[in-house]
């Protein structure tokens, strides 16, 4: 049995537990980090020293952590030729884009914009740098727009590994308040998206423990 553990409302965990179900594997999922702790004890610090959610146990292998990494095992493990390619080429362009995903489009949303965003009280935004966040947010978008309106996945027409990196962070993008530049290959592809249950599942959910919040 498969064993994870990290909070439903960590978009880390979300890529995992969406991989998971893409796969069909059974998992069982522990609530850890945040407001649920348990992330600081011996027993998590010894599967993973940063004490930082997800962790993932496939039986008796290792303990595995940094979602990337986890995804990539998982993928290498339960994908099929469609999701994570046999052939070289074809598999260097999924873990490119993927890397793309996680890194760059990342980088460019999670801390300069959906934190500032999420925790932070309005009066007290920067906004000079929140928007130009978003703009340079929207500079990298327009590359997956570009790409996701020659074919329905980031790498082409069937959901690979590449679309857990990217997709897991657009159920946040488009349900923030904030503007949003007319992309409609990446808003097809959301849609798309959104009609995987799967996808509804284990991303659309609520990061309502995550708002700033008055003491």
């Amino acid at each position: 049995m498969i064993q994870v553990w990290g909070r439903k409302s960590s978009s880390n965990v979300q890529a995992v537990m969406w991989c998971l179900a893409e796969l069909q594997q059974p998992v069982e999922r522990y609530d850890v980090g945040h407001k649920y702790g348990g992330n600081n004890t011996p027993e998590f610090l010894a599967m993973n020293p940063n004490g930082l959610v997800p962790v993932l146990k496939d039986g008796d292998k290792p303990p595995l952590f940094e979602a990337g990494a986890i995804v990539r095992y998982l993928a290498n493990r339960y994908g099929n030729d469609d999701f994570w390619p046999q052939d070289l080429d074809a598999r260097t362009q999924v873990d490119m884009w993927a890397e793309w995903a996680k890194l760059t489009v990342s980088l460019s949303f999670t801390k300069p914009v959906f934190w500032p965003l999420v925790r932070v009280p309005e009066a007290e935004r920067d906004l000079s740098a929140l928007n130009l966040a978003i703009d340079n947010l929207t500079k990298v978008l327009m590359i997956a727009d570009n790409r996701l309106q020659q074919h329905d996945y980031l790498v082409g027409n069937h959901l690979t590994m590449a679309d857990i990196q990217l997709g897991n962070l657009l159920y946040r993008y488009y349900s923030l308040d904030m503007p949003r530049a007319d992309l409609p290959g990446l808003q097809r592809y959301y849609q798309r998206l959104g009609q995987r249950e799967a996808y509804r599942q284990h991303v659309m959910v609520s990061y309502d423990e995550l708002k700033y919040s008055p003491s």
